[in-house]
């Protein structure tokens, strides 16, 4: 009988599962598409029955691949600021999944934003204000029913990210708990004590009676429940969001390496040694715990990259997202054509949940080609934007980014990330990076691979992509994208907005100074 770890990754449009032997070869892999519903402008939602069984399929399609196989452990990896209300005794859900791209609760921060308050929780959470992460969800959530609050209060109902969601379904409803990771991007924990903060659970009137226990990233999350396709006693010893997941997964455990996993949205995460609080637009986050010791990371959210393919598929009439890659090979540039994708706002490094897409630059020379190119021009800027800003908190100069992620098998996009950037982009050959990382956490937990030889698997073979732009062509472009950002934060208030984007156009300015570029 040979020893497997089960990995699963529960994402905003697909769940993966995977199974990876004691030689570290992924055996088996399966994944079920999810549905994403937007019932108003700005809404995002899922059903979390949806999200179970997607689990569910995934996990019964990889378990009949290799039926001699034994698990040793399993591994959970997660979208992570989606959040959903829950019964405690049933386990009935109690409404959606609010993800994380959503923007229904951006209101109920508003009278955070000119007080002292924005600060404190900052300064207490390292996040940046924002509805993207999950404390106004949760909020949301419990007052959009009658009698919410007061069964919350009972301790009849639990709220979490949907990894605590996992947890408890995997688990037969025992065991409601998150990791310090997840926890992280709540806006709900201290992340130097490392608790739920009651300063802040007050502030975002979420009581702390729903909130799951705060666990290091490999502890032991309990054992399943005996429930299909699982059999009983199976150990769930790993658990991180799917962005530390892949940042684990790129072997990285001490600072000086960056990686941006392409997504529906996209982050890029590189670790710190401590919490560096940022001043270019930056969120400080816990990237895991191993044990007691928190693992610091500076992380930059962008809400919309991947998913602006299959946005611009669809508007220019395209039957898939190779055909829109295929319409951008056949032009040599996007002729000053610059999209910028704001459908669910900006975040990092403008934080800006009040714009809205744009298009620039148009003429009557312009094609459904350059509209495509520039869709994929528009994936690399944002992330030269982050990248730019991380290059400025951390004062150094980074020689490569590792990519991963559905989008990152894009081979056009990864060149026009190298030549944007003016920096070499590794692409792991792995495409269910997330799934794998918190895979070999949980294998170490198990005992199935020592701490060096994990470090090690899949690691080989990774894709080099290398500059191959003149700094001339490489300026034009990112000039258009500067002006066009700055016209999509300037669209309402201007005077305000302009301010907002000065940190990040003042580090891209630098980026290209002579001799750098």
């Amino acid at each position: 009988m040979t020893h497997a770890v089960l990995a699963v990754d529960q994402g905003t449009t697909n769940t993966k599962a995977v199974l990876i032997d004691s030689a570290g070869t992924v055996m088996v892999k399966a994944s079920r598409p999810m549905a994403v519903h937007h019932p108003r402008p700005g809404w995002v939602e899922q059903s979390p029955d949806a999200i179970w069984s997607s689990v569910v399929e995934s996990v019964k399609e990889c378990l009949a691949g290799r039926p001699e196989l034994t698990l040793a452990a399993i591994g959970i990896s997660n979208q992570r600021e989606s959040v959903l209300l829950w019964e405690r005794r049933t386990g009935r859900a109690v409404g959606p999944c609010v993800t994380w791209q959503c923007r229904r609760s951006a209101a109920r921060l508003d009278r955070f934003r000119e007080s002292a308050l924005r600060r404190t929780i900052t300064d207490k959470t390292g996040l940046p204000l924002d509805p993207l992460f999950s404390a106004s969800k949760i909020a949301w959530l419990l007052d959009s029913e009658p009698g919410l609050r007061d069964r919350a209060r009972r301790g009849e109902l639990c709220a979490g990210t949907v990894d605590s969601w996992l947890v408890f379904n995997l688990t037969g409803r025992q065991v409601h708990a998150s990791d310090v990771g997840n926890a992280s991007r709540t806006q709900l924990l201290d992340i130097r004590r490392l608790q739920w903060d009651s300063e802040l659970t007050a502030l975002f009137d979420v009581p702390a009676s729903v909130l799951p226990e705060v666990r290091p990233s490999d502890s032991a999350f309990g054992a399943t429940g005996g429930d299909a396709p699982l059999r009983k006693g199976v150990p769930i010893l790993a658990v991180m969001g799917d962005s530390h997941a892949a940042l684990f997964g790129h072997g990285v455990r001490k600072p000086g390496k960056v990686k941006a996993t392409y997504g529906t949205g996209t982050s890029l995460m590189t670790l710190t040694g401590r919490s560096c609080p940022s001043s270019h637009g930056l969120s400080t986050t816990i990237a895991w715990a191993r044990g007691q010791e928190p693992a610091y990371a500076l992380e930059g959210n962008i809400s919309v990259s991947g998913q602006v393919v299959a946005f611009m598929r669809e508007l220019l009439g395209l039957e898939d997202e190779d055909a829109l890659t295929a319409l951008a090979e056949t032009v040599p540039s996007s002729q000053g054509i610059c999209c910028v994708p704001a459908f669910a706002g900006l975040g990092a490094p403008y934080w800006r949940d009040d714009v809205r897409g744009v298009i620039t630059g148009m003429t009557l020379a312009t094609k459904p080609a350059h509209i495509a190119r520039a869709a994929l021009e528009a994936i690399a800027l944002q992330i030269r934007d982050v990248f730019t800003a991380m290059e400025a908190d951390l004062g150094a100069r980074i020689d490569e980014l590792s990519a991963d992620g559905g989008a990152s098998r894009n081979g056009l996009l990864m060149q026009l990330q190298a030549d944007v950037l003016n920096r070499p982009v590794r692409r792991n050959r792995v495409a269910e990076l997330s799934a794998v990382g918190v895979g070999i956490m949980a294998g170490i937990s198990g005992g199935v691979w020592g701490e060096e030889q994990a470090s090690a698997l899949f690691q080989d073979e990774n894709t080099q992509f290398r500059p191959d732009m003149s700094a001339r062509e490489r300026e034009g472009i990112v000039a258009n994208w500067s002006a066009a950002i700055a016209r999509a934060l300037g669209a309402d208030r201007t005077g305000r907005d302009l301010r907002a984007a000065a940190p990040a156009a003042k580090a891209a300015r630098a980026s290209t100074r002579p001799g750098q570029a």
